[in-house]
């Protein structure tokens, strides 16, 4: 089966939904004009219930089908938040909000599972209940967390949950996906090297912590060169070097080193943390200086369930012809969250020759709109047919 009729009849609609969210993008749990607006559809489509305030600003809409013999309850979940992005794009749609920017597609996929809920509740063509999930703060803030934690998956007896990205480089429509770990864990840390600031043509009066800390920033790469096995996965990455002064001819105080870890096994997230407290502190003393290590442990790997992948795969089949074989991604995902919770699988949609995610000239490719419309509402007719 190709995609669906109706959604090639829908998809000006859905892409005019698209292109409002576009243009007007919310960061993190602040998504009040977007949760209003899907809200108002979810109600506007017929769902049987519509809660909003899930997570803080989550929405959640339930479906039922023409029969429910099977009682199962199937979840579908897009993410609507943006980034802290100037946008660079030119588009006659382009945000209007300075610094914020859909830089990652959830305008399309919120559009998307919107599209897919208005079929759903058009056809009911299903035994069973669809529950869809539409869930902020994505980018780094755990809103997939908040809403688990609100106990939506029992409140709705959700069994299964899906989700969905859109991949730029992935033909426009085709699909991908792998079993297994997929998206990496991905921890922070803040280091701050303490020395004895003074004036640059004096080094022998300070304790410099810009060099102390120069060189903890090569060491940390020797736990990814040396101390990790070399056939596993991990990545550290000091992305942030800021000294208490800007001046020229100023030894600072102290400095600050902030960066991410990426894994994709537990005890590779425990060397990392072990590691990056040992090198800094114990190189900074070195060099007489005194270092504070700050570890977050953020979002989980995301490890999608073996049997929901293959029938994720299967009903990418039946949409475009074909699934690939998706790569490991040290990218995170907090839809892990969920996954930790309840068996599903997490599939690629191809966005086409697009600007890289997270880049200011990405743009989500409305062609796409159709295939992916369709593999959420397979999901739910394949999952749970009807009697």
């Amino acid at each position: 089966m190709p995609v669906k009729n109706r959604f090639a009849e829908l998809q000006s609609e859905i892409t005019d939904w698209r292109r409002d969210l576009h243009e007007n993008p919310e960061i993190l749990f602040e998504t009040h004009r977007t949760s209003a607006l899907v809200a108002e559809k979810l109600r506007a489509f017929g769902c049987d219930e519509v809660v909003e305030g899930i997570g803080r600003t989550g929405v959640v809409g339930v479906i039922k089908g023409k029969t429910d013999a099977s009682g199962k309850v199937i979840g579908l979940r897009a993410d609507m938040d943006a980034l802290p992005i100037l946008e660079d794009t030119g588009l006659d749609y382009a945000s209007k909000t300075p610094g914020a920017m859909h830089a990652c597609g959830h305008d399309g996929h919120t559009a998307m599972l919107l599209g897919a809920a208005k079929y759903l509740a058009e056809t009911r063509n299903f035994d069973g209940t669809a529950v869809v999930i539409f869930q902020p703060a994505e980018e780094g803030g755990g809103g997939g967390k908040e809403m688990c934690d609100d106990g939506m998956m029992d409140r709705w007896n959700i069994q299964e949950v899906y989700g969905m990205h859109n991949w730029p480089g992935l033909p426009t429509g085709s699909f991908s996906i792998r079993p297994g770990a997929f998206f990496a864990a991905t921890d922070v840390f803040e280091v701050t090297i303490e020395g004895k600031g003074g004036h640059a043509a004096k080094p022998h009066e300070t304790i410099d912590p810009t060099v102390a800390s120069a060189q903890i920033v090569t060491a940390l790469q020797t736990i990814a060169a040396r101390n990790a096995n070399p056939v596993t996965e991990i990545v550290v990455s000091v992305t942030s070097f800021e000294t208490s002064s800007k001046a020229f001819n100023v030894i600072p105080q102290r400095v600050t080193l902030r960066g991410t870890v990426r894994t994709l096994a537990p005890e590779n997230r425990d060397l990392a943390e072990t590691r990056i407290t040992e090198i800094c502190t114990g190189m900074a003393a070195a060099l007489g200086c005194v270092a504070t290590v700050d570890y977050t442990r953020n979002y989980p790997v995301m490890v999608n369930s073996e049997e929901q992948t293959e029938f994720a795969a299967e009903v990418a089949r039946a949409v475009s012809g074909d699934c690939a074989d998706a790569p490991l991604v040290m990218g995170g995902e907090d839809f892990a969250f969920m996954l930790e919770e309840r068996p599903g699988a997490y599939i690629l949609v191809g966005n086409g020759d697009t600007a890289a995610v997270h880049h200011p000239k990405y743009n989500f490719n409305d062609e796409a709109i159709p295939a992916g419309c369709s593999w959420w509402a397979e999901i739910i007719e394949r999952r749970m047919p009807a009697a």
